[in-house]
């Protein structure tokens, strides 16, 4: 069984900075493991061989708000986009009326995309590990602490994977999921136990659904790309265009995660097209590619209690046990335990930051 100083527990932005956290300190005695075939978490960007992009998860961030990614972001050499929201914006009220226009929204402080899409910050961070460091399509089922070590037993597709010896583990996986699909010997606190499991997963009940098309043609009508709907399918609407390239919208589904789960995926599209040629004319139903991304359907990210979730981003929870055998050896780093940005790209990064400060 191999051992390590640190098992870090999920390969998403959070996983990932800590990472690279502990290689800026010269500690390389670590090892990081991603359930996924791949890296990223909740940030997701399609199609992943292509130069336009197009985010499915974590999309935007605030310079102004968010001053430590925006100097992260700086200092990998990428490159930011504004969100387009000149125009402008539709609404789409209940019942049978025609989407009425009204003035563009502009968000303050101004928010922006990255260039490439979201993954390019996980590439970035990804390119800096050895590539040793990172195991991935293994995913943690069970702790057990035994005198002065954590056995770290991971699953791969087809059952058994591994298992590791580390001395402190860091769990950069959302609370609720580490506390329904993690089993802990000895088992954790109640009061740290009900915690993570109240703690709802951002993203875990939405969907975003992209459509892509060669121009951005309700650019021409001076619309944003941006409404706001009670009739559905997706419930708010933005623009998504890469600068230079490809044009786009996107949408988040308004649909309950339950109620899209009965819904074949080729249906929830249709619908899609049909609101935006609704919305913004025929040329919006023939786009060159589309693409649907349920969170609340990914194992790795939601859980049945997700079904049904608030949606809001939660209170942050405990990130270790007061007391006890736990206390200081499992530290929970997922963004939902950042007292700043809880549930944001940013929250990952501070969570991240304060998990490895806390380790001995």
């Amino acid at each position: 069984m191999p051992g390590v100083q640190v098992a870090i527990v999920g390969a998403g932005l959070s996983g990932l900075y800590a990472a690279t956290l502990l290689e800026a300190r010269g500690m390389h005695d670590y090892v990081l493991l991603e359930a996924r075939d791949r890296c990223g978490g909740r940030i997701l960007s399609e199609p992943s061989a292509a130069a336009d992009r197009f985010d499915l998860g974590a999309t935007w961030f605030w310079p102004m708000m968010q001053p430590a990614l925006a100097r992260l972001v700086d200092r990998l050499g990428l490159t930011t986009v504004a969100q387009h929201e000149d125009g402008d914006m539709l609404l789409e009220p209940a019942g049978q009326y025609a989407p009425r226009r009204v003035a563009g929204y502009r968000s303050d402080p101004a928010a922006v995309r990255l260039a490439g899409g979201m993954d390019t910050l996980t590439e970035a961070l990804r390119g800096r590990l050895a590539a040793q460091r990172l195991v991935t399509g293994c995913r943690v089922r069970r702790l057990i602490h035994s005198g002065g070590h954590i056995e770290v037993q991971t699953e791969g597709p087809d059952g058994p994977a591994a298992a590791w010896r580390a001395a402190q583990v860091l769990l950069a996986v959302p609370p609720r999921l580490a506390a329904g699909t993690i089993a802990c010997t000895p088992a954790l606190p109640d009061t740290l136990a009900r915690a993570w499991q109240g703690c709802t997963t951002w993203m875990a009940p939405h969907a975003k659904y992209v459509a892509v098309f060669d121009a951005p043609f309700w650019r021409e009508q001076d619309l944003s790309g941006e409404a706001r709907s009670a009739m559905g399918p997706m419930a708010e609407i933005h623009d998504a265009s890469a600068p230079d390239g490809l044009a786009a919208l996107f949408g988040f589904l308004g649909i309950p995660a339950a109620l899209r789960g009965r819904i074949p995926e080729e249906t929830l599209r249709s619908h899609c097209r049909a609101q935006l040629v609704r919305l913004f004319g025929h040329a919006a139903g023939a786009p060159r590619a589309e693409y649907l991304k349920d969170w609340a359907a990914d194992p790795c990210t939601a859980t049945a209690q997700d079904q049904t979730a608030d949606e809001h981003h939660a209170a942050r929870p405990p990130t270790t046990a007061d007391a006890g055998a736990w206390s200081g050896r499992l530290i929970a780093i997922a963004s939902e335990c950042s007292p700043t940005h809880p549930g944001y790209a940013a929250g990952a990064l501070d969570a991240a930051l304060r998990g490895v400060e806390a380790l001995a």
